[in-house]
């Protein structure tokens, strides 16, 4: 074996000389991860907490605590190597360019940056004594918002490339007593599935193997509740994601201590990466919220840190719409649009948007079996094309938007006739088809390119277009990449690739079309992460648009995203009555999927006067802070709270999630919460339907002490199963 030497061990040989422990704090208002050498200049997580009032404590924390273990090494490792002296489950595992598979990694360096008052980065070096392989790992830390994002970038000078076998994006360490953890569940128009337990010796992980609409299953969010279960306002609790598109894998092993270690990262299934000398391998980011007063406090913190700095144009404005999906299905053509049109500006919304079916001729795109990747207006249904279409919603005085699918190919088409080798798909193994429908191969810069080129083309020859919708249907089935094997690169980088090759594309768009507002979609909620969300101005969450199902889904959505970013729809499922559905909608980005035409007088009226009420309140809704209020997980209510930022405004939403006979939800008020308590508030019921009245009479004032210390009752009962209460500040 050839032994390697390079200039930074020189300085790793010299800190191991000196002895001096270095002590690394990464910091928020509320909390404090602290990092330090050991004896052999290992880095370690010594604590995880508040922060003290005085820094130059920390380096004593470690002298209460010894975690070495010669059976498993040592857990709290900030970024736990295989194949040395480590047993546990590592979260960085490599076989060198000689075929040697151990790792041992050791402090070199570290830096801090204060970008600005409120954000810092940390960048700390690790590296191997005996190979140059260095790691480095990033923290962003954002103080007011209380959120970190970390992530790792991984390279070395060795004459042959290093193949990563797993290459975790954190490696997170907890010492406590009890730890309750919070995940997803997903299905089609199942998303958003909750389920909590109390974590106990061994792993437990959480995956996809998907690739493309990784989320199909399992959702990549997630709450880990310290010493006690989940609580909207007490308790420490870390509440985040894993910022990736494609394949991810999340640990949580409680040790032998009965303390946590959390790794977290793309999967390694499938996928190891020949890294080759001088370049570099950037990890994703695992993105996290820290809070020790509750759930709400830390999903506050994280929706304003994405509405500032993740989702694009959070702190802007959207555009509510009419949907022709359920009104029209694959069946339409210019005339049937038009009328659309019209039903779009008696609405009062922003913006008409046109889903699948607009597109192919040979194989005309009439249902899901054909026509995907033929992005050629259909002549039948569309003669004067897309740019009629826009022309003639613009006289409406309504914007046009469109609907495509780019990563996906029909095998009835014209693309798959001509490109085969663009697809996704084993050579010698029957097809495999999920919505009669495969994935492009999007590793292969042609393909890129033709990705790139369907937008840059509606865009170049429509240049008033003026919304996205970007869907993506299908898994990856029988994984193998044409490009790949010509290109002489391992098949066990198609995973990865395809997501950079994503990002790429997404790259291009943004660069040429900064701001154009696009909807991330994936068979509903497949999709929903703050690396696509860089490009995306909002996402749909669920096909599922049931109004009950919805109050459960957006609830849960509402740990994560901020309503600017989630589209709620108001649509014919379920048998809730309009009200019901348009109040629910009303919580997000509102938008319409219904046969507008259809809709008795007072419907229309109601709808309009709805719309209305949401242009007056959106900007409570989409950049205020979120109070929830009653669980409807727990209780036959769900409440919730929008407030502003000078807590002048605020919209109360209140909704019975059980029909049992009898039912009387709110028997006591609410207390709200997020007001100012010297404030005086006007609270009216408002999205009335015509011909009802109201249980709040006239405009009457409460101050903010007696609104969040006494409450309001809204009276939601079965006569009145959803309530929307408007609170404004009393101007004297």
């Amino acid at each position: 074996m050839k032994h390697h030497l390079y200039t930074a061990s020189f300085l790793l040989l010299s800190t191991l000389l000196s002895g001096q422990e270095v002590t690394i704090s990464i910091e928020t208002e509320c909390s404090a991860t602290v990092l330090q050498t050991d004896r052999e200049n290992r880095l370690q997580t010594i604590y995880f907490g508040e922060p003290l009032g005085d820094e130059k404590e920390y380096p004593e924390i470690s002298k209460g605590t010894q975690y070495y273990d010669s059976n498993a090494g040592i857990y709290n490792s900030v970024y736990t190597p295989a194949g040395t002296w480590n047993l546990a489950e590592p979260a960085i595992q490599v076989v060198h360019g000689d075929g040697n598979a151990s790792l041992e990694l050791r402090y070199i360096s570290h830096r801090k940056e204060q970008i600005d008052g409120n954000v810092s980065e940390t960048v700390i070096v690790l590296g191997d004594d005996l190979y140059p392989f260095r790691v480095t790992l990033h923290y962003m830390a954002w103080k007011r918002e209380n959120v970190i994002e970390q992530w790792v970038e991984i390279e070395h000078d060795e004459e042959q490339p290093v193949l990563l076998k797993k290459f975790a994006s954190a490696n997170l360490y907890f010492p406590r007593e009890e730890f309750y953890l919070t995940t997803y569940h997903n299905a089609w128009a199942k998303e958003m599935q909750p389920e909590e337990s109390r974590l106990s010796r061994g792993i437990r992980s959480i995956d996809s193997k998907l690739g493309t609409r990784a989320m199909l299953l399992q959702s990549p969010n997630f709450i880990l509740s310290l010493d006690q279960p989940a609580s909207e306002n007490s308790g420490s609790v870390i509440l985040g994601q894993l910022a990736w598109s494609g394949n991810f894998r999340l640990d949580f092993e409680v040790d032998s201590y009965e303390n946590l270690r959390f790794i977290a990262g793309i999967n390694p299934y499938a996928s190891e990466y020949r890294l080759e000398k001088g370049k570099v391998f950037k990890t994703p980011s695992l993105v996290y919220a820290v809070s020790h007063r509750g759930t709400g406090e830390a999903s506050r913190g994280l929706h304003a840190w994405a509405r500032k700095y993740r989702v694009l144009d959070g702190e802007g404005e959207r555009l509510t719409l009419l949907n022709n999906w359920e009104a029209t299905y694959f069946n339409f053509d210019e005339d049937k649009l038009a009328g659309l049109f019209g039903d779009a500006r008696e609405l009062g919304v922003d913006l008409f948007l046109l889903d699948d079916g607009w597109f192919g001729n040979r194989y005309p795109r009439n249902n899901d079996r054909a026509g995907l990747g033929d992005w050629q207006e259909n002549v039948d249904k569309l003669p004067h094309g897309i740019g009629h279409l826009v022309r003639e919603a613009e006289k409406q005085g309504v914007k046009f938007g469109i609907w495509i699918e780019p990563e996906m190919v029909n095998p009835k088409s014209e693309l798959y006739e001509n490109h085969l080798d663009w697809v996704i798909r084993q050579p010698e193994r029957p097809e495999k088809y999920f919505r009669n429908q495969l994935v492009l191969d999007l590793s292969n810069p042609r393909v890129q390119d033709f990705v790139y080129g369907i937008v840059d083309r509606l865009f170049t020859e429509n240049p008033e277009l003026a919304f996205i919708k970007w869907d993506c249907n299908a898994p990856i089935y029988n994984a193998y990449s044409a490009y790949l094997e010509a290109e002489g690169i391992p098949q066990s980088h198609l995973y990865i690739e395809y997501v950079h090759g994503l990002y790429r594309v997404l790259d291009r768009v943004r660069e040429k079309y900064p701001m154009v507002p696009m909807m991330l979609c994936s068979g509903g909620g497949g999709r929903g992460d703050y690396r696509l969300l860089k490009y995306f101005t909002e996402f749909w969450p669920s096909d599922d648009t049931e109004p009950v199902e919805r109050i459960f889904m957006q609830w849960d959505y509402s740990y994560f995203f901020p309503s600017i970013a989630v589209d709620c729809h108001v649509t014919n499922w379920g048998e809730q009555p309009l009200k019901f559905r348009v109040d629910v909608a009303s919580m997000g980005k509102l938008g319409f999927d219904i046969v507008a035409g259809e809709l008795t007088e007072n419907e229309m009226q109601f709808c309009k006067e709805a719309v209305r009420n949401y242009h007056s309140f959106k900007e409570v809704v989409w950049h205020g802070d979120l109070y929830r209020l009653v669980d409807p997980h727990k209780n036959d209510l769900a409440s919730l709270i929008y407030v502003n930022d000078q807590k002048t405004r605020a919209v109360f939403f209140n909704y019975l999630v059980n029909e049992r006979y009898m039912i009387t939800a709110t028997e006591e008020p609410i207390k709200l919460q997020g007001l100012d308590p010297s404030k005086i508030y006007r609270v009216k019921e408002i999205n009335l339907f015509p011909g009802t009245g109201s249980r709040i009479k006239g405009e009457q004032e409460y101050s903010g002490d007696f609104l969040m210390k006494v409450g309001i009752n809204p009276a939601v009962s079965l006569r009145r199963t959803s309530v929307v209460i408007e609170i404004n500040e009393a101007v004297r």
